[in-house]
């Protein structure tokens, strides 16, 4: 196991840059995410801490060297990738041996690495068997297996669970989370499902265009996100965001009605971001945000609406107890709870702090 820290890393194709100067330590034993929309570039910085893509600028110290120059087998690293990468002809015993056979450790130690790791990931009926006779989940448990036995001192995984079903990646996620409990292996996770991310991660790094938004853990990137793109990105439904215009504590929202909202940094255009478990039903007679439903998807304990502030077309999605009555053309009323407002910049995106709850 052992530190990892960025320093200014950058990646550049034929004069693009693509990664713009990520800086971050990644403690001894800790799991770090790096989650994003496909293209930010979230697998290119993870290639570059394997030694998979040269480094244009900055530094990539792993155990407190710098490994720029180092070949990917040199850096004390094992990957995982999405395809697996078994051999079809080995069994998963000799999956999991191979990199230590080629490294020529003595027989006893690989058969106690391979025990050790078959018990772990519960391979232990399957260890005679070729991939051929596994599924989608066991597989990806051998790729683990045979990284794990290397003892690297991290552990880098490029979006290992995509290419299975939703039970199995629930179940791959709690395997992922109990191994890295008992082992303390320092782990860098690459991943386009926020869910993963958020139930995975020590920290997240969120990228976006090959810039990270925000480094922070889960409930820190979901309750205090640090830009716009963050907070649409990070949250299922998504947060709610639309321009306001604000003078003197009064909010005139999309469609002209207006709200009480005190303390607001600043009077002009602002962003606004409302979660949709962060709004509630309006009393009678109390300033509130009016919807129209376009739709009521109910999942059973809870249920979303998605509609429109009324007298505009900016989408609004409220989340609603399971029981709710509300249908299509109903019109509802909703106060945003002020402890859990979010504002940001219309120009930069960023967020604006400055009120209680942003």
């Amino acid at each position: 196991m052992a530190r990892i820290l960025l320093n200014d890393v950058r990646k550049s194709y034929a004069g693009n840059q693509v990664i713009h100067g990520i800086t971050m330590e990644i403690a001894d034993g800790e799991f770090v995410v790096i989650v994003g929309p496909s293209g930010c570039g979230k697998s290119t910085l993870l290639r570059m801490v394997a030694g998979l893509e040269a480094i244009s600028a900055g530094t990539v110290e792993i155990g407190g060297k710098v490994v720029n120059e180092l070949e990917p087998r040199q850096r004390d690293i094992a990957m995982v990738f999405q395809n697996y990468a078994l051999y079809p002809h080995m069994s998963v015993r000799e999956n999991m041996a191979y990199g230590l056979k080629i490294a020529r450790l003595p027989k006893a130690e690989i058969e106690a690495r391979v025990a050790k790791a078959a018990t772990m990931l519960e391979l232990e009926p399957y260890l005679d068997r070729k991939p051929r006779a596994l599924s989608g989940g066991q597989r990806q448990r051998v790729a683990m297996g045979r990284a794990l036995v290397r003892e690297p001192a991290a552990l880098l995984l490029d979006e290992p669970l995509s290419n299975l079903d939703a039970k199995l990646r629930v179940q791959m996620r709690l395997q992922i989370k109990e191994m890295h409990l008992r082992t303390g292996q320092t782990t860098l996770y690459v991943t386009h499902d926020q869910v993963e991310a958020m139930t995975l991660a020590d920290r997240l790094i969120v990228m976006n265009k090959g810039v990270a938004e925000q480094i922070a853990t889960p409930l820190e990137v979901y309750e205090r996100p640090a830009s716009e793109f963050v907070a649409g990105f990070i949250g299922s439904p998504a947060m709610n965001i639309f321009t306001i215009s604000t003078a003197e504590g009064q909010v005139t929202l999309p469609g002209g009605a207006i709200l009480p909202l005190p303390g607001l940094p600043r009077g002009g255009d602002l962003r606004l971001g409302l979660r949709p478990e962060h709004l509630r039903p309006a009393q009678p007679g109390e300033a509130a945000i009016p919807v129209l439903l376009r739709s009521v998807e109910r999942l059973g304990a809870d249920a979303f609406g998605y509609g429109m502030i009324d007298g505009s077309e900016v989408p609004l999605v409220l989340r609603l107890p399971g029981t709710s009555g509300l249908a299509r053309g109903d019109r509802v009323e909703v106060v945003p709870d002020p402890a859990h407002l979010h504002v940001f910049d219309p120009g930069s995106g960023r967020r604006i702090e400055g009120r209680t709850g942003a």
